[in-house]
């Protein structure tokens, strides 16, 4: 098996090692010879690989960005402003540190630990607003957070910025987790930097949620149609054929001006939260998701190069040659995507491409090398597999892995948990068997459907219970919850609760998995602890 060892699986001791060595052997090598960096984006460093998830912001100015990252803290943070007025014209890296203090940009490009030296390329103007925040924070143990300039609407703030804003947003988007962009609700426009900051983030769609903000500042039907109006500039701005998924709530600790739909912003903080724990889970899965992306583009990037290369004359004519090239590079793309069977959405932007192509010496390309596009073929047929095997693997053994501390710890239990004391869960807190407040009207249907031993059959049961106009899978799911004693009859306090049950559902809320104990009738509170305790 001498031919074969060559071909050996790589073995990883950890999904962020597996991910930096297949980068440095076997792709980086054709990104370098292909001039990847020059044209798509700088090379990944050590710590790309290592950071914590990140969270980026994105906003226009006064949309609550500030606020926001302060009330998921619930602290302030060094270097912070807020304010009316654009008062963020930085972009601040809110990380976790042991003493709080700010690190200016200047110094954080050149250190090693932070995933940030390629952001030297963008220049001075940049680095003096850039910086980071540094404080000793729970939530920041497992993820980093990045506040960014607010986006003014109209032109005069393309001029002032004097480093190229999009490109820089661009860089972080490769990098983070999550995007988030924030809206107004109750002054929702969409300047046109916006809207081109947006399209920049092009290919992150999957990173990308959508909250929209201030909604307590407005009544249901303004909001309604606010909502409306959102998805219907977002759908122009962002082709994707999936809805982008929208928060809507009032993210920071003040009373909600209009109450009415308190219910609603609960329960999307809620899910916003989730989405947020879910991050340190899902982060190696997002680092291999988006080296494979990599790939893809290098691969491409690759063909590119080397046809304009073969086409090249070797001796005159050269410079005209080459603006043919330049002009026809869309035939050239629609050959290579039928030689390889390269889809096309891998193929990098058409008029970009042109561009960059513009300053470049086409006799120095490179001609096609085998082993190197080899190298990352195999990388993508094998060592992703068994990359991914080991993500599951990692996911296993740390269930545990989510944010805490801030806001995440308030709606964690306690009364003012999402849903406490409501559904299921009503009567959780009192000494008597909540079902038994309705219990006469039940009983009243109990005795008309003319038990025997004091038990109502399942036949003469399901009747009554397909009245409610229920599914059948969850008239099952609450016959299952109801029948305590599993004899397949219902005695009278299981007939109560099995309408309760319904009554629980009919009002809109979710059936519990398992009996909770405050809705085990009293008289079977005995067995079903002994069953308990047996066990």
């Amino acid at each position: 098996s001498g031919a074969t060892s060559k071909k050996d699986p790589e073995l990883f001791q950890n999904v962020a090692e597996g991910l930096r060595r297949l980068y440095r052997t076997k792709l980086f090598p054709l990104e370098d010879t292909y001039r990847f960096h020059d044209f798509h984006s700088p090379a990944l460093e050590d710590a790309d690989f290592d950071n914590k998830p990140m969270v980026l912001l994105v906003g226009q100015y006064s949309t609550g960005k500030t606020t926001f990252i302060r009330h998921l803290m619930e602290q302030d943070f060094p270097g912070m402003r807020i304010g009316p007025e654009p008062t963020t014209d930085s972009f601040i890296a809110v990380m976790h540190g042991d003493q709080d203090g700010v690190i200016p940009g200047n110094a954080l490009v050149v250190d090693p630990k932070k995933p940030f030296r390629k952001l030297n390329a963008f220049g001075n103007a940049f680095l003096n607003r850039f910086m980071c925040a540094q404080l000793p924070n729970p939530v920041l143990e497992s993820i980093s957070i990045i506040d960014t300039p607010g986006i003014l609407s109209g032109e005069k703030q393309r001029i002032s910025r004097g480093y190229d804003f999009a490109a820089v947003l661009e860089w972080f988007a490769e990098r983070v987790d999550r995007i988030i962009l924030l809206f107004d609700a109750h002054k929702l426009d969409i300047s046109d930097e916006f809207s081109e900051v947006i399209r920049a983030l092009k290919n992150h769609e999957d990173k990308m949620r959508v909250v929209l903000n201030k909604a307590d500042q407005i009544s249901t039907q303004q909001l309604m149609r606010v909502y409306g109006a959102l998805m219907w500039s977002l759908g122009k701005i962002i082709n994707t054929p999936e809805v982008v998924r929208v928060y809507i709530g009032s993210f920071w600790a003040q009373p909600l001006l209009v109450p009415d739909n308190r219910k609603l912003f609960e329960a999307e903080e809620q899910d916003l939260f989730l989405d947020i724990q879910s991050l340190p889970r899902n982060a190696a899965l997002r680092k291999l998701n988006d080296l494979i992306k990599r790939a893809r583009l290098a691969k491409v990037q690759a063909y590119i190069i080397s046809s304009l290369k073969k086409e090249m004359p070797s001796v005159f004519g050269k410079e005209n040659k080459k603006k043919e090239l330049i002009a026809n590079l869309g035939e050239i793309y629609q050959k290579i995507e039928k030689e390889h069977q390269i889809s096309p959405g891998d193929f990098p932007n058409l008029g970009k491409m042109q561009e960059l192509l513009n300053g470049q010496d086409f006799t120095k390309f490179p001609s096609l090398k085998p082993k190197l596009l080899e190298a990352v073929e195999d990388m993508l047929a094998n060592d992703i597999a068994r990359l991914m095997a080991l993500v599951r693997q990692e996911e296993a053994a740390m269930p545990s892995q989510t944010v805490h501390g801030g806001a995440f710890e308030g709606t964690m239990s306690g009364p003012f948990g999402h849903g406490y004391g409501e559904g299921a869960s009503e009567g959780i807190d009192e000494m008597e068997w909540v079902v038994g407040r309705d219990k006469p009207s039940y009983d009243e249907m109990f005795y008309n459907l003319g038990p025997i031993n004091g038990k109502v059959s399942g036949a003469a049961a399901k009747k009554e219970m397909l009245k409610s106009k229920l599914p059948n899978t969850v008239l099952g799911k609450i016959w299952k919850l109801a029948d305590v004693d599993k004899d397949g009859f219902l005695d009278d306090e299981e007939f109560a609760l099995a309408n309760h049950l319904i009554k629980v559902k009919l009002e809109g809320h979710e059936l519990p998995a398992s009996l909770p104990n405050h809705l085990v009738p009293p008289s079977k509170r005995r067995t079903v602890q002994l069953e308990a305790d047996g066990e």
